[in-house]
């Protein structure tokens, strides 16, 4: 499985993405930064203490599970978060953006807490594809891929970074 970006890019690119969130943002105290689970929430934390290490500023981050709202896999519930979201900006983070169904399923979580005054969404990775009219506002990079291809993100271990690999294949063996 081949890398296509290390840590250190990712982090750099994260670094970027916090710039941009900072200076799009008026009154950051009235951010909201929500992890998609599982692979949004590690992005998120790197966010948050990026956030604090810029401005000082403590923004609250907490963990959303979309299971109950997918619509392409078994619903499972939820435990329910005490979370209120009105009048935040909301900025949803998740790993990579493909058909834009997880992000549907998020948003349809997120409402259920509330109005927030605006929803906003940050992903690492662009791959296209889209199955719904979806949009990140922040971007870290757009990657083409084939529907054929799967992007791993891996943000820990040694083997930190954005892998491609081909459907029907492990490490680059085919199954």
């Amino acid at each position: 499985m081949p890398l296509v970006i290390n840590l250190d890019t990712i982090q750099k690119t994260l670094r970027r993405i916090t710039h941009e969130i900072i200076e799009k943002t008026d009154d950051l105290s009235c951010v909201l930064l929500i992890g998609i689970k599982n692979k949004g929430v590690p992005i998120a934390k790197i966010v948050q203490s990026n956030i604090q290490m810029y401005t000082g500023i403590n923004v609250p981050l907490v963990e959303l599970d979309i299971s109950m709202h997918r619509d392409d896999e078994k619903k499972k519930s939820i435990p329910l978060l005490d979370l209120d979201v009105n009048g935040k900006i909301c900025i949803l983070i998740d790993d990579v953006l493909y058909t834009g169904r997880t992000v549907r399923a998020a948003m349809d979580a997120l409402i259920e807490f509330g109005r927030p005054k605006k929803v906003e969404l940050v992903v690492l990775i662009d791959r296209g594809h889209r199955e719904l009219p979806i949009r990140a506002d922040y971007v870290g990079k757009n990657m083409p891929t084939a529907k054929d291809e799967i992007v791993k993100v891996q943000m820990t271990g040694d083997n930190a970074g954005v892998y491609i690999e081909k459907k029907g294949t492990i490490y680059g063996k085919t199954i």
